[in-house]
């Protein structure tokens, strides 16, 4: 049996959050994507936490479920904590997703951040001062099944690799305590691939969710577990992940994880590196041959994680490849050279592509209104997206929608990578005016 799963959200405490990212609200939109495990997000926040224990109810060990829906999709303990510190002389922004095996951990780990001066009122993602270091040990020492990942690892301001504020290795940033990280999250600005290329990622899992903070981003990326037949548990997701950061051949008979979903990184806001203010965009090559810093202002360009990746990588592994497949749907997967790792599929989601198809903003009433429609009709999202067949598509939701899906799981797709903050800008079909693939992005052209 297959568990999609997206463990790293937000929830309406956070700061620039919808406010629909409520247990109700997260519940049915998880079903609308064909989501069958969900983080919480934000239990550190005490108001939340509040509503975890009295509107969800534990169904397996370290599983819940939400009490006023019967059927309603599964929970699992999530929240991110920022690290803001400073180390070896440099100051030092870290993200990291914790799952915790029960609601008396997270109890326990909130009093002992409390008692550490972290004020966890102010915001869904607290920020503390402890280093990433002390915070592992702080959660790993009240509960050893605690699972700590480092979250979108190669965002340029805030994570473990980061261009200007992470490290160049996992035992730089977590000492002894290196060795209990198991997993890392890649984030939208990159995929599997160019993590395989990272020597320091070896003995890691390799980890896709989509940091959602509205419910439409909910699945945008997704981690597939392979369970087999054992009933559902957080040990048993514990175990996946564990299992997956040997490798992979020696984890298939175990749970393990089978396969990732991923945003096309170049959609990511920091794929490339630039400089927004003056529409500079370089590609890694570009940024070797010209530099750093911006040309029209001097001023340092953010650099993007193609280029950061590049800095880490080996050059022996810079042409790692992978290799290509296509199932019965004509979706294209994406394996390690050696089948080492699990494959990886990319996609868009659904929303942005029946925008383009109708000329309209992804966010506007038609779209909302069509998307709920196929939804309700050819089912979930990553169905549809992934599996459903092309014809069935074509007969309910046309031509033009069925052509959009079948180029995007080939990867018959044109984007203008992101950079500094800035969305890639896609093209499902050909078109001299590549559009935006957000409201956030549209209003940042």
């Amino acid at each position: 049996m297959q568990i999609i799963a997206d463990l790293h959200i937000h929830s309406k405490y956070s700061r620039a959050v919808s406010p629909d990212m409520d247990l109700p609200q997260l519940a049915n939109w998880a079903k609308f994507k064909g989501i069958h495990l969900l983080g919480t997000g934000d239990w550190t926040h005490p108001l939340w936490f509040r509503q975890l224990q009295s509107l969800l109810i534990e169904t397996a060990p370290g599983i819940y479920q939400l009490k006023s829906i019967p059927d309603s999709p599964h929970f699992l303990l999530s929240t991110e904590i920022s690290s803001i510190y400073t180390q070896s002389g440099r100051g030092r922004r870290i993200h990291l997703v914790i799952l915790a095996p029960h609601l008396t951990a997270v109890e326990k780990i909130n009093s002992r951040l409390t008692l550490a001066g972290v004020n966890l009122l102010s915001d869904g993602r607290p920020i503390t001062r402890l280093s990433a270091a002390q915070l592992a040990q702080i959660i790993l020492s009240v509960d050893p099944n605690c699972f700590i990942i480092p979250a979108h690892i190669w965002t340029p301001w805030y994570s473990l690799f980061g261009a200007f504020s992470g490290f160049d290795s996992l035992e730089a940033a977590f000492g002894s305590l290196s060795s209990q990280i198991f997993a890392v999250e890649t984030g939208m600005s990159s995929d599997p691939a160019m993590n395989w290329q990272v020597e320091n990622l070896d003995r890691c899992a390799i980890v896709s969710f989509s940091d959602a903070h509205s419910p439409a981003k909910l699945g945008r990326e997704a981690t597939v577990f392979e369970v087999g037949d054992s009933p559902l548990s957080y040990s048993l997701i514990r175990k996946c992940l564990v299992n997956s950061a040997k490798p992979y051949p020696s984890s298939q008979k175990l749970p393990h994880i089978a396969s990732t979903i991923e945003f096309f990184p170049e959609e990511g806001k920091y794929h490339y590196t630039g400089h927004r203010k003056c529409h500079v965009v370089y590609s890694p090559q570009e940024t070797l041959k010209l530099g750093t810093n911006c040309p029209v202002c001097g001023r340092p360009l953010t650099l993007g994680v193609m280029h950061r990746v590049r800095e880490l990588t080996h050059p022996e592994r810079l042409n790692l490849t992978p290799q290509e497949s296509f199932d019965s749907s004509r979706t294209k997967w994406y394996h390690h050279p050696q089948k080492l790792r699990p494959p990886f599929v990319k996609t868009i989601p659904l929303q942005e592509i029946i925008a383009e198809c109708n000329n309209v903003g992804f966010s506007s009433k038609k779209v909302i209104n069509e998307y709920k429609r196929i939804i309700d009709n050819l089912g979930p999202e990553i169905d549809v997206l992934l599996r459903t067949s092309t014809p069935k598509i074509s007969s309910f939701a046309g031509e033009r929608l069925a052509s959009a899906i079948v180029r995007t799981r080939s990867g018959d797709i044109h984007i203008l990578p992101g950079h500094d903050g800035v969305f890639g800008a896609v093209n499902i079909f050909p078109d001299p005016s590549p559009r935006s693939s957000s409201p956030q992005q549209e209003s940042l052209f």
